[in-house]
């Protein structure tokens, strides 16, 4: 398992590095750090082109490996994964659970006092307004504004996300783990990525 966490293989056109999902990011840069003589080797005279993917990274760890295969090789990389949210990048998000994930669509606004559960995971085209309530037992995505209740996960599964265009909740729940939201401290979010990590809810 040691050697596993970042694969590299030569195609065609691109190099492909595969990063393991279920790797944290401390391992991910220990092993690329590591394999970067090998992935040297790689380049000749020609610069073909990077793309890394496997795993759906927040923007810092984005930012952290860029800088690391940039400061030895000096070539385009590519991140195969939404690096941030908005409709070209809804369906990336996806590509992980699809085998295993039915996704509901949703047209329009929930008000207060609506509350909509789904098997699965759910999208939102609209806003879900305070007082309303979104239930998925995988991951929630509202293109517009989550100022209600989000409880994505909701059978267990605390690989789930929740995704928001404004993030203005409360509270929000994944699995069996749930985040108090402090208004003064955290008034708004953009563009929100909530996840667990060590059994925490993080907002990106």
């Amino acid at each position: 398992m040691k050697n596993n966490y970042v694969s590299i293989n030569l195609r065609r056109d691109e190099i492909v590095v595969k990063l393991n999902e279920n790797a944290d990011q401390m391992q991910i840069i220990n092993t690329l750090k590591k394999k970067l003589p090998e992935l040297k080797k790689l380049y000749k005279d020609e610069k073909t082109p990077i793309r890394v993917t496997g795993k759906i990274l927040k923007n810092r760890e984005i930012d952290q490996i860029q800088e690391i295969i940039k400061d030895k090789i000096d070539v385009e990389i590519d991140f195969d994964m939404p690096k941030s949210l908005g409709l070209s990048s809804i369906k990336r998000t996806f590509d992980k659970e699809i085998a295993i994930s039915e996704t509901k669509f949703h047209r329009g606004s929930l008000r207060s006092g609506q509350k909509m559960e789904v098997e699965g995971s759910l999208v939102i085209l609209g806003d879900v307004n305070s007082g309303a309530e979104v239930i998925a037992s995988d991951n929630i995505v509202v293109l517009g504004a989550l100022r209600g209740l989000a409880h994505a996960g909701a059978k267990g599964n605390k690989q789930a996300i929740i995704a928001a265009g404004v993030f203005d909740a409360v509270q929000v729940r994944i699995a069996n783990i749930v985040k108090e939201i402090n208004r003064d401290e955290e008034p708004l979010h953009k563009q929100s990525y909530i996840s667990v990590v060590e059994d925490k809810i993080v907002i990106d």
